[in-house]
């Protein structure tokens, strides 16, 4: 937990996927121990201060249904405000912590000339990836290993949503205007998928009857094999197949006149 809020830098970037199972599990971990703690001194009460049958101890200042602590001191007020100071630390440090791991989430990492540049388009039903070189890709976003991708996500037609839940990304695609993300994969992922690791890009926003065929591939190879593949480039264009075609966009369209408007 003290690594994620140092948030380290350089070659040790933590990519966004890994800071949310971070926070999943530290509130399921949390919330499992709380929970078990509560449930356990419930279960021992109510086995305490059960009714046997006989006859009340002396002096035993049994609750009443509506009764509030009278704070003078006596052991239920002492009880109920140490139960609220703890809970109170609980909840105030999970807020600090999450607050400022999800600021990194937000901002991402600093930002040097390492990093890469990709403008995101979205399309009925396809995405375009213009690389800084001037490079077009259509249908997989081909980027480097241990590296800040920065993405600008904007739409040509209509509302659009890019986004990756293996790498838990998630940008608006709307005409006019454009939301910038970013994300990053290890080269250990990228070792552990056979040395080439892909994630599914998916359109999360519904945008007519080719929504659900609206489909791509982030594809991340180590960072000498990227810088290969990108000087070949030069500035080319190259389609690649995933999610609709523009013709079959086309084709979808043509299929929904009479029918469910784009």
């Amino acid at each position: 937990m003290i690594d994620s809020l140092i948030l380290q830098q350089g070659s040790d970037w933590r990519a966004q996927a890994e800071v949310f199972d971070e926070i999943f599990f530290v509130f399921l971990a949390l919330g499992t121990l709380i929970g078990t703690i509560v449930v356990a001194y419930t279960l021992w009460n109510v086995y305490k201060y059960r009714d046997d049958g006989g006859e009340p101890k002396e002096g035993f200042d049994a609750p009443e249904v509506g009764e509030l602590p009278t704070g003078q001191g006596g052991p239920k007020a002492k009880k109920l405000f140490l139960s609220f100071g703890l809970s109170a630390i609980v909840v105030i440090s999970l807020v600090v912590y999450a607050y400022g791991i999800l600021l990194y989430v937000e901002d991402g990492p600093d930002a040097d000339e390492d990093n890469i540049e990709i403008v995101v388009e979205g399309y009925q039903y396809g995405w375009d990836y213009e690389y800084p070189n001037g490079h077009t890709e259509t249908g997989e976003l081909v980027v480097p290993a241990d590296t800040r991708i920065d993405i600008s996500v904007t739409s040509r037609d209509v509302w659009h949503n890019f986004g990756s839940s293996e790498l838990r990304i998630k940008s608006d695609a709307i005409p006019g205007d454009t939301n910038t993300n970013w994300f990053s994969v290890s080269s250990e992922e990228v070792q552990a998928q056979g040395g080439e690791a892909t994630f599914t890009v998916e359109c999360f926003e519904l945008c007519g009857p080719g929504h659900s065929a609206m489909e791509g591939q982030i594809t991340v190879i180590p960072q000498d094999e990227w810088e290969t593949w990108y000087e070949g480039t030069d500035g080319d264009s190259s389609n690649v197949e995933g999610g609709a075609s523009v013709d079959g966009a086309a084709s979808v369209n043509a299929a929904a006149i009479g029918g469910v408007s784009a």
